[in-house]
């Protein structure tokens, strides 16, 4: 009986569909795989019906068409929330994270379902809530700390925002050791541990999306595009010309799309920067206008997006020479010489995010996170590159493009009290006279 249930369950795990782009193998014994029928497999309605309409066409020609119509549609709906707004990226933002947050906890449950563990779920959503609390709320503290200290019901939270966030985590932590069994120790610090990396992976970095939207809607729209055109045009050129593999990771991924899709991503890069740089509303940080008592987008413009003449280089003089040429500098905007670094991660390490998410679905032998978006899979399936990609733009951005901003510096200074703002600008006043900028005798 014993070996008729080992076939059986071996049987069911094998069974599982594979993906599209990796090779699943059997890891038969793994105690931890109990469920995995349960586990999303990447199949909806809408992907079936899509298959009966073509089902004339062979699988690799459907499942492009399906991919095809998809990708049109979600990038259509990116422009529709661009047109909107910053805040409409910020709440898409926020909901796109609860959704992966969603389908990478769900995998979690179902893998160890079978032990009934008490709270998880509800545990793990509730440090969800106390972690978004946290970042969320330093976000609003530093970019709009002003409109929140002027509604009395906010300022004490604003006051007292980290202490709040810190015992709320307590609570959680709290909770969590309240709910322990003497038979699961194990499984339920694993399931522990789970969250929190998921919490590091998924609310950390969407954290740091939102601060590259207040930076600019440039911040985000070039490197969110970037990765969507290595995405289609690695698969494109992988579809037509593919023939050497990449990595083990993903079989299907090959050497001739990687390098297809980086050279694309490079040119777009280009294109996309010069477009958009032309434009206020795309390179203005986002801010708070208290004059107006409403949002704004309108700023002295940061050098890099400002027509700035370059030196060419000898080897570059000459060069043009051959041709007749006699350039000796050039004008162009700072910013598309940064797009440069943007688009060479995003389409030489970018997509380390999407094996990353191959390698996990490879080991609880799951096609894709979820069946939200037929021929694609689950919001993780298609956002797993871009958090990565996010993270650098964040800290590319900090490193080499940050200048103090003198709209966050008044911020700043208005929440203090009356006293300390006058201390403020009889220290202000001292400096500009003692390096000569103020003259003593108007100031």
């Amino acid at each position: 009986m014993a070996e008729i249930r080992n076939r059986s369950r071996s049987k069911d795990i094998q069974s599982v569909p594979q993906s599209d782009d990796e090779e699943v193998t059997d890891i038969p014994g793994n105690p931890q795989l109990q469920d995995t029928k349960a586990l999303p497999q990447g199949s909806d309605k809408t992907t079936e019906v899509l298959d009966t309409a073509l089902k004339d066409l062979t699988p690799r020609w459907r499942n492009w068409i399906i991919r095809g119509i998809f990708t049109w549609l979600m990038i259509f709906g990116f422009f529709f929330l661009v047109y909107l707004g910053p805040l409409a990226l910020v709440l898409t933002i926020f909901a796109i994270q609860i959704k992966c947050f969603h389908e990478i906890i769900t995998i979690g449950y179902t893998v160890y379902k079978s032990y009934d563990l008490p709270w998880f779920r509800t545990l793990s959503w509730y440090f969800l809530f106390t972690s978004n609390y946290f970042f969320y709320g330093e976000s609003l503290i530093e970019y709009f700390g002003v409109l929140l200290h002027r509604m009395e019901f906010l300022r004490y939270l604003v006051s007292y925002h980290r202490f709040i966030s810190f015992s709320l985590y307590i609570a959680g932590f709290v909770g969590f050791v309240f709910s322990l069994v003497k038979k699961h120790y194990v499984k339920q610090f694993t399931l522990f541990g789970w969250t929190h990396v998921t919490l590091l992976i998924i609310v950390t970095q969407s954290h740091l999306i939102i601060h590259n939207v207040f930076e600019g809607l440039i911040w985000l729209l070039v490197p969110v595009s970037m990765i969507i055109c290595n995405d289609i045009m690695a698969y494109m050129f992988g579809f037509f010309f593919g023939k050497t593999p990449l990595i083990q990771l993903s079989p299907k991924k090959t050497w001739e799309g990687f390098i297809g899709g980086a050279i694309s991503t490079v040119f777009f890069g280009f294109l996309i920067s010069y477009i958009l740089v032309q434009f206020d509303y795309f390179v203005c940080p986002v801010t708070y206008d208290e004059a107006s008592d409403n949002l704004s987008m309108d700023c002295i413009r940061h050098p890099v997006f400002i027509l700035t003449e370059f030196g060419l280089p000898l080897v570059i003089q000459k060069f043009f020479s051959i041709f007749g040429l006699s350039w000796t500098t050039v004008k162009i905007y700072p910013f598309i010489l940064h797009s440069i670094s943007l688009s060479v991660f995003a389409s030489v390490i970018g997509p380390f995010g999407g094996f990353f998410a191959s390698g996990f679905k490879r080991a609880f032998k799951i096609k894709d996170f979820g069946d939200l978006i037929p021929g694609h899979g689950g919001i993780m399936d298609r956002f797993d590159c871009q958090f990565l990609m996010a993270t650098f733009v964040n800290v590319y951005y900090a490193s080499f493009i940050r200048a103090p901003n003198p709209q966050k510096i008044i911020q700043s200074v208005l929440l203090l009290t009356s006293e300390e703002q006058l201390h403020v600008f009889s220290m202000l006043k001292e400096k500009l006279i003692q390096n000569g900028i103020l003259n003593e005798t108007l100031s």
